[in-house]
């Protein structure tokens, strides 16, 4: 499979290359040249088929042949070693859970997936390769953890100083080993404008290879719409229409749902629920889209103002602004809203939600109003654990904290601060 940028000024390239730039050389993000439908038996048949089974059907055709159909399943079978439970709430609402992993965030897949692959590529490769990520919360922990120990790989994480829990802070700032945290002062947006900066500056790229681990890396953003399709098996017995809500903050996410859609799996429609960063509601509701800098929320991984990977959704709508809404909706709530959810959910069903959850809690009932006989999965994006204070100041109860969060509790944050470009410059030219 090749890859295209969406900026339409670069050569297309393989996936392979496409994953060691992250970035395309016209500033553009990679998109597949082609999505080639599954045929209906492979959903039919979905019982009979393992979750390794399912990711490696799902994903071949976007990585092969630069990567071996062996090397690819070894790949995923290392990838998927925790489990991706659906709990129903109600006969309408069930949870996706997507925290089972090493830090107990969804991004784990993605990250795990992403540092095996670029293991492979660099393994007879005598130049480093420096990857660069942006996080406003959970990508931080989850690539640290997929990249520590990789040979051939430094991993240079930037994130907002007092905007990450305690917890998500932890687990990007003490792994050491190949890993380096910067602590920038300001929000996601401008972590995110540097590592785009740091791409473009020719003094950077001459002197070292970088590459990004934020959903912008093809590696990245792919492999999370395995957990759609596994979600599928567990629920296509209900025999209802399907519909996913995901709290969307840059995105990717729920854009990989749309690419397991385009390979035929059966979903009627998906949800992206924002909290009080809500460029896309907005543009769904206007057509204009208009982004703006992020405002600072409960929960923080959605914590976006200008989302990466939406340029890729309106791709697979062919920039068609009337198919695009007829396949997805948005909405927004407040923190307020949030904490109110956090104690429904908590009170009427005895789940333990996180903040993000929760968001696409609230948009599972938002539309469930105008739609009651489809079956709505939000998806728990992460740990309640991950945002302690929040979560047990709203339910009043104490949560067990798990082995993965025990873990790191006392460590020591080890972190570099930093509050402009040319800081992140130094950093990485030294």
């Amino acid at each position: 499979m090749n890859y295209y940028s969406l900026n339409k000024k670069a050569p297309n390239t393989s996936f392979k290359d496409a994953v060691i730039k992250g970035l395309a050389p016209d500033k553009g993000l990679y998109f597949p040249e082609e999505i080639n439908a599954l045929p209906k038996s492979f959903f039919e048949n979905i019982d009979n088929l393992s979750y390794t089974e399912i990711a490696f059907e799902t994903i071949k055709q976007f990585v092969t042949p630069d990567i071996p159909e062996d090397v690819l399943k070894t790949i995923i079978e290392e990838t998927l070693s925790f489990d991706f439970p659906v709990i129903e709430l109600n006969q309408n609402i069930s949870t996706l859970e997507l925290f089972h992993g090493p830090t107990m965030a969804f991004k784990d897949v993605g990250a795990r997936f992403m540092a095996r692959c670029l293991g492979y590529f660099n393994q007879n490769n005598d130049q480093e390769v420096t990857v660069l990520v942006a996080t406003s919360g959970d990508t931080g922990g989850a690539v640290a953890n997929g990249f520590l120990g990789v040979e051939g790989v430094n991993v240079v994480i930037l994130y907002p100083s007092g905007k990450v829990s305690d917890i998500q802070e932890k687990q990007l700032t003490t792994l050491k080993k190949n890993i380096t945290a910067l602590e920038v002062d300001g929000v996601f947006d401008d972590c995110q404008d540097m590592v785009k900066r740091a791409f473009l500056d020719e003094e950077l790229t001459t002197h070292m290879q970088l590459t990004s681990a934020n959903s912008i890396n093809v590696a990245r953003w792919l492999p999370q719409l395995f957990y759609f399709v596994f979600a599928y098996k567990q629920l296509h017995n209900k025999h209802k229409e399907i519909v996913f809500s995901v709290p969307s903050g840059n995105f990717g996410n729920i854009c990989a749902g749309m690419m397991a859609q385009q390979l035929g799996l059966p979903i009627k429609h998906f949800i992206a629920s924002n909290n009080d960063n809500n460029v896309v509601t907005e543009y769904l509701q206007s057509e204009q889209y208009n982004p703006k800098p992020s405002v600072q929320t409960i929960s923080n991984a959605m914590d976006v103002g200008n989302p990466s990977n939406f340029i890729r959704i309106q791709e697979i709508y062919h920039n068609n602004f009337e198919a695009l809404k007829e396949n997805l909706s948005s909405y927004s709530f407040s923190d307020k809203q949030t904490k109110e959810a956090l104690k429904e959910i908590y009170n009427d069903y005895s789940y333990v939600a996180d903040p993000h959850g929760a968001v696409g809690y609230l948009g599972c009932k938002a539309y469930l109003k105008e739609h009651p006989e489809t079956h709505c999965v939000f998806l728990e994006t992460a740990h309640p654990t991950k945002f302690l204070d929040i979560v047990e100041d709203t339910i009043r109860e104490n949560i067990d904290l798990p082995e993965q969060i025990l873990k790191v509790m006392d460590k020591k944050k080890k972190s570099i601060k930093i509050s402009s470009y040319n800081e992140l410059k130094e950093v990485l030219l030294k």
